[in-house]
């Protein structure tokens, strides 16, 4: 699948599993908005590899006034988005009563809020291009929950029904919406639940493996380059009918 000509913005893209879709995306041709805090230069040059046109906006996606900025830079410098991956993504633990509402707020705006917001400000350019993929990295927590986790649940089912929503409207277009779903992908979010086991056991290795027998039957992580090769799929002329689907890679967590 070539992407040649297409621009994709990947927010949260600087590290994990956004910068892995980001790095695949550009080796299918396309050129990338990268989104993230921080000196961005060394994934820029990362990116840069493999030949496309590369450019980054640090929005802090909580604030809808810097998404709005984020899309115009895109405009400005890129002719627009043709690809939107809403990526970034934040979290927190604790049980519903003693969850701190300032993290609940932070959850939602940034997991779920900044996907409606970079969402309705993309549109309006795929649709006058005829050609648009917008793919919501969700999480299988948008389709079964987990104790602890009340705000990110909430936010990812939310993702799943937005992406169902986007679909429907825009199911008679080029324009598709669509929600991937992975199951455990060794991210620093992930990296500090294990190593939260392990200060209590002592063992890393257990404590993955722990972690992993506990959901993921597989026993493996899944990759950010396997979520990259999927969204070239779902970018791709053969994902065309694939329309508000929240597609899981979970190494068989939901097939329990």
């Amino acid at each position: 699948m070539s992407l040649q000509g297409k621009t994709a913005l990947v927010t949260g893209s600087t590290s994990g599993i956004g910068l892995g879709i980001a790095l695949t995306l550009a080796k299918a041709g396309a050129n990338l908005v990268l989104n993230g805090f921080g000196d961005a230069s060394a994934v820029i040059e990362q990116v840069k590899q493999y030949g496309g046109k590369v450019g980054h906006h640090p929005a802090d996606v909580s604030d809808v006034a810097q998404i709005a900025d984020m899309i115009a830079y895109a405009e400005r410098e890129f002719g627009g988005v043709d690809i939107l991956v809403n990526n970034a993504g934040i979290q927190h633990v604790d049980a519903v009563e003693d969850f701190p509402v300032e993290s609940w707020d932070k959850i939602i705006a940034i997991n779920l809020s900044s996907v409606f917001h970079s969402t309705r400000l993309c549109l309006p350019g795929m649709r006058a291009k005829g050609w648009g993929r917008i793919v919501n990295i969700a999480s299988v927590h948008g389709l079964v929950g987990s104790s602890g986790k009340a705000a990110y649940v909430a936010a990812k089912h939310g993702v799943i029904g937005l992406t169902k929503v986007v679909g429907l409207e825009t199911a008679a277009s080029n324009v598709t919406c669509n929600a991937i779903c992975p199951g455990w992908v060794l991210t620093p979010l992930v990296q500090k639940q294990i190593d939260d086991r392990a200060a209590q056991t002592g063992d890393l290795e257990q404590a993955k493996h722990d972690l992993l027998a506990e959901k993921q039957p597989s026993l493996e992580f899944v990759t950010p380059s396997q979520l990259g090769e999927l969204t070239v799929f779902l970018c791709s002329e053969a994902g065309a009918q694939v329309r508000g689907a929240a597609w899981n890679i979970d190494g068989g967590w939901l097939a329990r």
